[in-house]
């Protein structure tokens, strides 16, 4: 994680854009497993995972990007809540990485 001061003195933190799958994994399992099954495309109560990025178009009807998911898990929609208070950007960056593996 990158930490930029800035000349107030004050801090933001930056995520450095890629997760680890491991971590991602935990974070899914904790917070996604609930609503959606990793190894199968077989909806739970969200739809199934598996293969996310090798789709053609997400349910939302956008393209599997790390833009287009994380925005899908920041935002929810159609009965999924939103995560983007919920899960930090290195969380989120984690879980993009673990879904890449599904």
């Amino acid at each position: 994680m990158l930490c930029v001061c800035l000349a107030a003195g004050s801090k933001v933190m930056l995520s450095a854009g890629k997760g680890t799958s491991a971590k991602g994994k935990a974070v899914f399992e904790e917070t996604c497993a609930v609503c959606h099954n990793p190894d199968s495309d077989e909806k739970k109560m969200g739809p199934g995972l598996k293969g996310l990025f090798k789709k053609d178009k997400l349910t939302n009807g956008k393209k599997p990007t790390d833009a287009s998911v994380k925005g899908q898990i920041d935002e929810g929609g159609r009965g999924m809540p939103a995560y983007k208070d919920m899960l930090s950007d290195p969380e989120k960056d984690d879980l993009i990485a673990y879904l890449k593996t599904l």
